[in-house]
């Protein structure tokens, strides 16, 4: 529904400026450019889509591999300790935690489509035990929270538009996107378990946490120790290897489970397939709203204004033209991907701007979106603190990618 009012909102703006200015500026070329704009857009939208079905179809099959070679067992026997810490109503052995565990492996390799059906299964599993019908149980909120922060360890959707765009190196964004997704899980996780009184301080979620938080800083602290262009090479070089240790790792299993691994990975391919057939519909009409959007000039007005208020206040404004897709993030998937890239056709892939929208597209996830298609599937209407814990989580990512993109790209 918000979508809805957001696409309306484009063209509708766009027509007014668009007659503004053609009455009171005499500009005759603003309407041809706004038409011009839609081919234009929808041409970019079409063929970005199509670079993502080749991708897209190719880590659904490589995934499939993974599950059938056993690899929600082995993330339920590396994280089913911590898991049962944070869901204790759900007990050991729930149903939902299969396809939590699938939605939460496709989230964190960037999928963000191939996630949704898995989500859907396990709030289904969910609600089956929840003792009150239309009110959000703490496992439900714990799971929302945590899927709506957007945990993304490969963002292989990203790193698509990326090169579909042209960037030398569609990769050199992982490092970054990786601290900024830990960062708004964290807090969403933290926030959560401060409403629903989680005991952080048991001895197996310390461990757990410690050990990422460990992990981040010191990744964190060795990117402030080198230099701009060792941290580019050195961000480029540990991305491809993490993603094709990922495909050898699957592959292997697969090997181990004697599955016919071709065969798996064909049926996940064809899922990944239908799947990026029903987003081009959402990415072309997205993309048109923003290409009249911006063509009407309404974009730079409202970018302009922006930048004014942060330079009042003695700040770089340099961030500024990612903050389109910050502020549609929480409201829609299809439309901060559209924001993001626009971003990259306008200020160039490969600058500061295009990185960092980059960046903070990943850092967290459709807040609003996600609780009204979670929460709706199975009649859920009292969603208690779901709504400040995703908001605050969001917020987090948002600022943390914007100190990265400083960091790595400025």
């Amino acid at each position: 529904m918000a979508l809805n009012y957001i696409w309306i909102f484009f063209f509708l703006i766009a027509f007014v400026i668009g007659l503004v200015k053609l009455i009171f500026l005499g500009d005759l070329e603003v309407f041809p450019e706004m038409v011009n704009a839609t081919f234009e857009m929808a041409k970019t939208g079409f063929e970005i889509s199509l670079g993502l079905t080749g991708v897209l179809t190719l880590w659904s099959g490589i995934m499939k591999i993974g599950e059938k070679g056993g690899i929600i067992n082995i993330i339920s026997q590396l994280i089913g300790p911590f898991f049962n810490k944070l869901f204790p109503e759900l007990g050991k052995t729930h149903p939902s935690y299969g396809p939590m565990m699938m939605n939460f492996a496709a989230n964190m390799l960037g999928l963000d489509n191939a996630a949704t059906p898995m989500g859907l299964q396990a709030m289904s599993e969910m609600q089956k035990t929840n003792p009150s019908k239309d009110t959000a149980s703490n496992a439900q909120i714990m799971f929302l929270v945590l899927n709506a922060s957007g945990l993304t360890i490969i963002p292989i959707s990203i790193m698509v538009y990326r090169a579909q765009l042209g960037a030398a190196d569609p990769s050199d964004v992982f490092i970054p996107i990786l601290i900024a997704t830990f960062c708004s899980s964290f807090t969403g996780l933290i926030m959560v378990s401060i409403y629903q009184r989680i005991n952080l301080w048991d001895r197996t979620i310390i461990s757990y946490l410690s050990g990422m938080l460990i992990l981040v800083a010191g990744l964190i602290y060795w990117t402030t120790t080198l230099p701009q262009e060792s941290l580019s090479l050195y961000s480029k070089v540990f991305s491809n290897v993490i993603l094709f240790s990922v495909i050898i790792a699957f592959l292997l299993l697969g090997i181990r489970k004697r599955i016919n691994v071709y065969e798996a990975f064909i049926d996940g391919a064809k899922e990944g397939f239908s799947t990026t057939i029903k987003i081009i519909p959402y990415l072309v009409a997205i993309l048109v709203g923003i290409g009249v959007f911006r063509a009407s000039g309404a974009m730079e007005y409202m970018i302009s204004g922006i930048r004014w208020c942060v330079e009042a206040v003695g700040i770089n404004s340099d961030f500024v033209g990612s903050l389109p897709t910050a502020l549609m993030k929480p409201l829609s998937g299809s439309g901060s991907r559209g924001m993001m890239i626009d971003a990259m056709k306008t200020f160039g892939v490969d600058s500061f701007v295009g990185r960092l929208s980059c960046i903070v597209q990943a850092g967290a996830d459709t807040t609003f979106f996600i609780l009204a298609l979670y929460f709706g599937s199975v009649g859920i209407k009292k969603t208690r603190h779901a709504l400040v814990c995703a908001l605050t989580a969001e917020f987090v990512g948002i600022i943390v990618s914007i100190f990265l993109g400083y960091l790595f790209y400025h």
